[in-house]
């Protein structure tokens, strides 16, 4: 339970407080796009089973690995990739408090 709770709290909290904090006047457009950082998780449908919650996301799926993870960390050096690249990272970010707390 407390592994979740941080799990989705940084998910789902921390690129708001980015949002609001750092872009003010489009918060919720800086939100949105930062969530869409969520969609990387359609990797875990090609694992079997698809949900392990005793399972280290980072490096086990393909869009979890070191090499994705550097090209996410690119994508913040662009202005016009930064939310993009800051979801990316909140996302991997969140993951990895599973790989911390098991």
């Amino acid at each position: 339970m407390f592994q979740s709770t941080i799990h989705y709290g940084i998910h789902f909290g921390l690129p708001l407080f980015v949002a609001i904090t750092f872009y003010k006047t489009y918060w919720l457009k800086a939100y949105g796009i930062m969530m869409l950082g969520m969609l990387i998780d359609l990797d875990h449908l090609l694992a079997s089973p698809i949900f392990d919650p005793n399972r280290c996301s980072i490096n086990f799926h393909p869009l979890h690995t070191y090499y994705a993870i550097a090209v996410y960390v690119a994508l913040l050096i662009p202005k016009k990739t930064r939310l993009i690249g800051l979801g990316l990272i909140i996302h991997i970010i969140a993951d990895s408090v599973d790989c911390w707390l098991m």
